[in-house]
């Protein structure tokens, strides 16, 4: 007998087809061309347009395309679930990308939109890719979150908050984001907000509902106020491609993950071995003289390199990420030109988080001082400035980076040894000439030993300032060398570049990543 032919296994082409037209309809249309139409009328656009924006062409991986409600009267009006994201790459790096679709249900949170996002954010760590999340929802959807089943269903993913930074998490709030995007920013380690958008935890009309208290977006959560008064952001875009341009920057000075160093780059047209003598005229002599600490920064930094963190907010100090001769660094600042450069509870929460930040993906830390001291009074005592102050301390001594402190002018007080002084587990302390290290302010520890004698009090200031040049400190090992100001700059390269070879610690064994992020 003939044998039977073989059965055709071959997948039949109108099954091919259907998938195709399936996966289209649903990356194409999304929620409905009425609903995109509507966004692109206000100026807005759709989550699939920031990632397209975002994304090298044709790096996007999607991951979930077919995902829907588990409501069967929502099935067929939830593609994806209100949630869009996959893999790409930003400039040949791989990373994870995800965000809100607010034509579906206003991006509202829900149990299988829910469950996309931890798929993404844990294959992210698995694959040691930085993730950035673009946040523009509702909030938790209604009906889906009622009730004990469903809320329970819209669990907050643990994994979030217990990811010990072992790779880069960016949100961006590129619409109003109450609720579920809100928290991912929350637990971010940068947060950038678009300009004319609202960050909070729940919406003016909710809040109107229970406290009876009637606000505008930006007055609840618009990016002015939490640039300034919360300090709940790090950077304000005033457009979206200002915010995928901040995305790039920020990315290009941290590493893929807590397991690899942040990649060198060429230190542009500047030597940096090159004396510079014209710094040391940027800080005045006059102690009580004002000036931008971004002025020294931009001689000592590689080009245009400094990209400043929280510029709103503790604004007597200066944080952000830049490079030295290449090297990525993290940058703690003194800023003379607000409050005298002192600490304010504010300032030292923007430390903190920076410090948190370089130690999980392990920058060097680079602390430029000149500090009068810690706030005084009552407002700041009441806003804790006792416990802001010694978190700061805490957080510096158990960082593991790499810390290297400039001493510019004034070394006064606790706040001396907050921002790297010596022993407190920094690899180097060097000093200018013109640096001043005490416990207080000569003028106003004679005030206070002499009371209201001014004779007495400016015999007593003229022989305490002769005690607190950098020389007696130098003298006890306890500032490592004095240096000429114009050599800051290489010798701060030269102590990067031995730096570099030093073992590698994974980013999740270091205390720090796992601090809380805000």
């Amino acid at each position: 007998m003939t044998p039977a032919p073989p059965p055709d296994r071959d997948i039949e082409p109108d099954v091919v087809a259907q998938l195709r037209e399936r996966r289209d309809r649903i990356r194409a249309e999304m929620g409905g061309m009425a609903r995109i139409e509507r966004l692109h009328a206000r100026g807005e656009r759709t989550i699939r347009e920031h990632l397209d924006a975002l994304l090298d062409d044709g790096s996007f991986d999607e991951v979930g395309t077919f995902v829907r409600s588990l409501r069967p009267e929502d099935h067929d009006d939830t593609p994806g679930d209100g949630k869009v994201g996959g893999h790409g790459t930003i400039d040949g790096r791989p990373v994870t990308v995800a965000g809100d679709d607010i034509t579906v249900k206003r991006g509202s949170s829900s149990p299988m939109g829910s469950r996309r996002l931890g798929r993404l954010f844990a294959h992210a760590e698995q694959c040691g890719h930085p993730i950035v999340y673009f946040g523009a929802t509702g909030g938790a959807r209604i009906p889906d979150s009622l009730g004990s089943a469903g809320f329970a269903q819209v669990a907050v993913d643990v994994n979030l908050f217990r990811r010990r930074r072992r790779v880069p998490f960016i949100t961006v709030i590129v619409g109003d984001s109450f609720g579920g995007s809100s928290f991912v920013s929350a637990a971010s380690d940068l947060v950038i907000q678009v300009r004319g958008t609202c960050l909070a935890v729940t919406s003016p009309l909710v809040a109107k509902i229970a406290t009876g208290e009637e606000l505008t977006n930006d007055e609840l959560g618009g990016a002015d106020v939490h640039a300034r008064t919360t300090g709940q952001i790090d950077l304000i875009a005033e457009d979206y491609d200002e915010a995928y341009a901040l995305i790039r920057r920020a990315l290009e000075h941290l590493p893929a993950n807590a397991a690899q160093r942040a990649p060198r780059t060429a230190a542009g047209d500047r030597a940096p071995l090159a004396p510079d003598p014209e710094l040391a005229e940027i800080v005045p002599r006059r102690r009580a003289r004002a000036y931008d600490v971004h002025k020294v920064l931009r001689r000592v930094l590689d080009a245009d390199s400094l990209l400043e963190l929280g510029a709103g907010f503790g604004r007597g100090l200066v944080c952000g990420l830049g490079r030295l001769d290449g090297h990525a660094v993290g940058v703690v600042a003194s800023q003379p030109k607000f409050f005298a450069g002192a600490l304010d509870p504010a300032a030292c929460e923007k430390a903190v988080k920076l410090l948190c930040l370089c130690d999980a993906f392990d920058l060097p830390v680079l602390f430029f001082q000149d500090v009068p001291g810690f706030f005084v009074g009552k407002q700041v005592e009441h806003d804790g400035m006792l416990k802001h102050a010694i978190r700061l301390q805490t957080a510096l001594a158990l960082s593991e980076t790499p810390k290297l402190t400039v001493l510019l002018r004034k070394a006064y007080g606790l706040a001396y040894f907050s921002l790297g002084g010596n022993d407190t587990g920094v690899d180097a302390v060097y000093a200018w000439p013109s640096a001043e290290i005490s416990f207080m302010d000569p003028l106003v520890a004679a005030n206070v030993v002499a009371g209201g004698d001014e004779a007495q009090r400016d015999a007593l200031a003229g022989a305490m300032r002769a005690d607190i040049d950098p020389y007696g400190a130098a003298g006890l090992m306890k500032v490592d060398e004095i240096i000429d100001p114009a050599d800051t700059r290489p010798t701060l390269a030269r102590v990067l570049g031995r730096l570099e070879g030093r073992p590698a610690v994974n980013g999740a064994a270091r205390p720090l990543a796992s601090w809380p992020t805000c």
